[in-house]
């Protein structure tokens, strides 16, 4: 049995990693940890550099070298158990069990006959672990079984950062993807020992900034956001995680460069291994342009937008791109207000698209046809978006109930699904609320538009640019704003920035309602902060 470390040995891009002396192996700049195993020295490389990878997202490239780790070494029980976490993608709410336990079956065909084969005890306990995980039992159970697997190896030794630093990531996983804030602290607790015994850990230093990533905890993640970057430059997730913070606190500077360096590094990868369109940084290039529009950068935020939009028609507008395109282009048109321009008159198939992306595109088109005063296309687009998601024709107005065609299926499809449809429904209340303002029913426009804002405070907390893309306390603001109530409309806006800190539309809204309340000193300090936000802003 061989102690293994992980060593950063420069910052550049492709700096290598120095290994205990008598391994000889060079690894990329992905972090810093100790994995006590029991594989031959031949297959320490490419399983150290899996669980590096793993520990940054970066789930393709490790479970290639999980796989070759297990070539070298058949008998190495860590190479399957790794290959098989390549296929849980917990924070995404993905998971692929069959292939899972595909993994997991190349070394032993049960559970049973993977405890005989396993060499040591911890390894047996994390092959335990993961074939709790991808056991029998719905997904709720299988994720919660696996966390408390996980956390009786890191009670039975709190020295153990790896057991450590996965039952982090596992008890975020235990939420299904949705943020839920007790869970996240308790998580933030367990990456927060491991950070402190090891602060290169590129684990601690992830889970960390996924706990801490809204408005309320993003300062505590700030650290680590600053840290991660350097530690593990190889990975372009890595990267791009810093902004999950800078976003949270409108550091929007910050984030364009997190994104640009994310980026960089994904294409530079994809031309190395000759991948496709699909495997450029989606994710990246649209939190890129959002935070270019918050800077008011509309050229190099329309640039990235144009670029998508060819990128996507040249993957054959596959899914994935297809998904980023849609709420790309919702946020541009509803920060532009552009209703002739490039993004409002792209045509998106969303059929197959999940129903927050559906009611965000339909959102979007409903109120550029307002724009373009065709009400009545307006009227069916809503129609339409009632029928996708959301809410019971029968109560448009305050207090409406989702759709019975939404229920969910269960309890873990109630976890799972209901932000999005709440944020759908969000969405439709929204644009219903526009026609009627724009047909002359202020009062019942505003009520709707007072519902959209209660139930989205009722969705807690997301990261990244907002999924109900026009946030509901910012258009209530408008609508108070036009209809004269600038007192009513100072604390809305107050409150979209409260859930979306330093967004542009918000100040410029904050600002105007706080000059028609009379309120010189916070609009001045409103438009200072705005300018701040915009000191990069295209001129015109």
């Amino acid at each position: 049995m061989k102690l293994l470390l992980s060593r950063i040995a420069a910052p550049a891009f492709l700096a290598s990693l120095a290994l205990a002396p008598a391994l000889h192996a060079q690894v990329v700049d992905l972090g810093h940890i100790e994995f006590v195993n029991s594989g031959s020295e031949e297959a320490q490389e490419p399983f150290l550099r899996g669980v590096l990878l793993l520990h940054s997202f970066e789930y393709e490239d490790a479970r290639e070298e999980f796989q070759r780790a297990a070539e070298l070494d058949p008998d190495f029980a860590l190479a399957y158990w790794g290959e098989a976490l390549t296929h849980s993608h917990p924070l995404w709410s993905r998971e692929d069990v069959a292939a899972a336990r595909a993994a997991l079956a190349r070394f032993a065909p049960t559970p049973k006959e993977r405890q005989a084969k396993a060499q040591t005890e911890r390894e047996r306990r994390f092959l335990a672990s993961v074939d709790l995980l991808f056991g029998e039992g719905d997904r709720l159970e299988r994720h919660r079984a696996y966390s408390d697997a996980l956390g009786a190896m890191w009670k039975d030794d709190p020295t153990d950062l790896e057991a450590g630093a996965f039952h982090a990531l596992s008890v975020l996983g235990t939420s299904l993807g949705v943020r839920d804030i007790p869970t996240y602290m308790r998580a933030a607790s367990i990456g927060e020992e491991v950070y402190r015994a090891n602060p290169r850990h590129p684990g601690a230093l992830h889970y960390l900034i996924h706990s801490y990533d809204d408005p309320v905890h993003a300062p505590l993640g700030l650290r680590m956001a600053r840290e991660y970057d350097k530690v593990a430059p190889a990975a372009s997730h890595a990267l791009h995680m810093p902004s999950h913070i800078y976003v949270a606190l409108g550091m929007w500077d910050e984030s364009c460069a997190a994104n640009i360096n994310s980026i960089a590094a994904a294409d530079a990868r994809r031309d190395r291994k000759g991948l496709a369109v699909d495997e450029r940084a989606w994710h990246a290039l649209w939190w890129l342009h959002y935070s270019r529009l918050q800077q008011g950068r509309m050229d190099d935020a329309t640039a990235i937008l144009q670029e998508l939009a060819s990128e996507s028609e040249a993957a054959g507008g596959s899914k994935r791109t297809r998904y980023h395109l849609v709420v790309t282009r919702a946020a541009h048109v509803i920060e532009t207000r552009d209703w002739d321009g490039f993004a409002a008159n792209l045509e998106i198939d969303v059929d197959d698209l999940e129903a927050p992306t559906i009611a965000a595109d339909h959102l979007v088109r409903g109120l550029t046809a307002l724009g373009r005063a065709d009400t009545t296309q307006a009227k069916q687009i809503s129609a339409n978006m009632r029928g996708v998601s959301l809410w019971d024709d029968a109560n448009v107005v305050a207090g409406a109930t989702l759709a019975s065609c939404c229920a969910p299926a269960s309890a873990v499809d109630e976890i799972v699904d209901g932000p999005g449809r709440m944020a759908a429904e969000v969405m439709a209340r929204e644009l219903e609320a526009a026609i009627r303002i724009a047909e002359g029913e202020q009062k019942l426009g505003l009520e709707l538009l007072r519902s959209a804002a209660a139930l989205e405070d009722k969705m807690g907390f997301d990261f990244g640019p907002p999924t109900v893309v026009l946030p509901a306390h910012e258009a209530l603001g408008e609508a108070l704003l036009a209809a004269g109530k600038a007192e009513a409309a100072v604390a809305e806006f107050q409150a979209s920035l409260a859930r979306t800190p330093r967004r542009a539309a918000s100040l410029r809204g904050l600002a105007a309602a706080a000059d028609a309340a009379g309120d010189d000193a916070l609009a001045l300090a409103t438009r200072a902060e705005l300018a701040d936000v915009q000191h990069l802003a295209d001129r015109e």
